[in-house]
């Protein structure tokens, strides 16, 4: 019965998919019961699913020992505790239920089409694993210094999921050394677990209640970095996916592999596949200079950090992805113009731009009201397409006018221009040294 559920639900999406391509071409279209056939579809595995976990959990045999097992003489207190159990912070008792608890059964459900017996089998062996591994103490471990230059958390995306970077290039000094120092035989091991660790301080920062964040964006940065080409690693970041895929399900919910090696990017042209022996939609690869491009279409440019071409510093004193964000499309071959007028003499303007590919001819300059004053030039300079950090500027205003950023695009596509400003107020030097 469960196969043929995930069965009917893949053809009904198959044949949705079909019909839907045909929607705009038809006046007096309706909409096919097929996506509410798939609605209740789920929810009827996801009845089932809750039915048959606390089942589990009743029996005691959620591990995968039967509760006629001779070693089951367990006490009121230990059955108690067997249906306490939780995931992530989510209690998978139905009957109990935490907020989240239907969120979490859902991605086990989806991670095998639905099909409950297969997902209540991928629950048991995460939940044994997780035993096995001591996942639930490994936040605690301390890797070293090589490993902890390598990952970090930094930023939502557009819906609000984290942003895991994992970064080669951060290993500054012959990054392959340190990365086959890493995943050599002997530390294979050490890396999973510090792989394990990471996922699960990414965790600590999803809600899996109804609303929340219950996914994370992966950015894997191979600059610097020439791809698992050796046995050994191909071997490592094998077991790392299968760790993954195995026991986080749903848990990642897009991989992005920017700075992808030429000869990575031909064959992923040819085949999705590239560690893992099946192919994913989950995972997109950038080139170096689709980079800003890619990235821009899951993170806001005011949450991307400025080595990617966005308008993000770290522990930044003058921005916030609060400060609202301003777009313009540069036409091919074309020039704009940005002004930013000051609202009242004695305040400073600061402003972040960012231009998507960059090669352009970039100039800021203050130009006052006063006809009779001085135009001051703040910047005249090629930026090259290659470059990606945003520039960042300031001008204390002593006098009516406004600052003018003049951007030519010399390249035949169009681009896009990210900007922001803000003035603050300002207590000129020279007057503290005035007598």
């Amino acid at each position: 019965m469960g196969k043929n559920r995930g069965k009917i639900l893949d053809q009904n999406m198959e044949l949705h998919i079909r019909e839907g391509n045909e929607k705009e071409h038809e006046e007096n279209y309706e909409e096919p019961l097929l996506v509410h056939e798939d609605e209740k579809l789920i929810k009827r595995a996801l009845i089932d699913f809750k039915f048959k976990v606390e089942d589990a959990m009743h029996g005691n045999y959620l591990f995968g020992i039967p509760d006629t097992h001779p070693c089951h003489n367990q006490t009121t207190t230990e059955i108690e505790q067997l249906n306490e159990i939780k995931l992530w912070g989510v209690s998978l008792m139905p009957s109990k239920p935490h907020e989240g608890t239907d969120t979490l059964l859902l991605k086990f459900l989806k991670s095998k089409n639905y099909v409950v017996h297969e997902a209540l089998e991928k629950l048991r062996k995460t939940l044994a694993w997780r035993k096995e591994f001591k996942a639930d103490e490994i936040l605690e471990e301390n890797f070293g210094p090589e490993f902890q230059k390598v990952a970090y958390l930094n930023t939502v995306d557009k819906e609000g999921r984290p942003v895991f970077y994992h970064v080669y290039g951060d290993l500054k000094d012959k990054p392959m050394q340190y990365l086959k120092k890493m995943i050599s035989e002997e530390n294979s091991d050490k890396f999973l677990r510090w792989r394990a660790q990471q996922m699960e301080k990414c965790i600590k920062e999803l809600n899996f209640e109804p609303g929340g964040a219950d996914s994370l964006i992966q950015v894997i940065d191979w600059k610097d970095f020439q791809g698992p080409h050796t046995k050994e690693l191909r071997s490592v970041y094998r077991k790392c996916w299968t760790l993954l895929e195995e026991y986080y399900p749903g848990i990642i919910h897009q991989y992005i592999i920017v700075n992808v090696p030429l000869r990575y990017y031909v064959s992923q042209s040819f085949s999705s596949r590239l560690i893992t022996h099946k192919p994913s939609n989950k995972i997109i690869f950038a080139r170096p200079g689709k980079v800003t491009e890619t990235l821009l279409r899951f993170i806001s440019p005011e949450n991307l950090l400025i080595e990617y071409g966005g308008l993000k510093r770290i522990n930044d004193s003058e921005f916030s992805s609060e400060h609202k964000v301003f777009e313009l499309n540069l036409k091919a071959h074309a020039s704009t113009h940005i002004e930013i007028r000051a609202p009242e003499v004695g305040v400073t303007i600061v402003w972040d731009v960012t231009v998507v590919g960059w090669n352009v001819t970039y100039k800021e300059e203050f130009i006052p009201e006063d006809e009779g004053s001085y135009q001051v030039l703040l910047q005249d300079k090629e930026k090259k397409g290659g470059e990606r950090q945003c520039v960042r500027n300031s001008y204390y205003i002593n006098e009516g006018g406004m600052i003018s950023i003049f951007i030519h695009n010399h390249s035949n596509k169009c681009k896009k221009v990210f900007y922001r400003y803000k003035t603050k107020p300002t207590f000129p030097t020279y007057l503290l040294y005035k007598t």
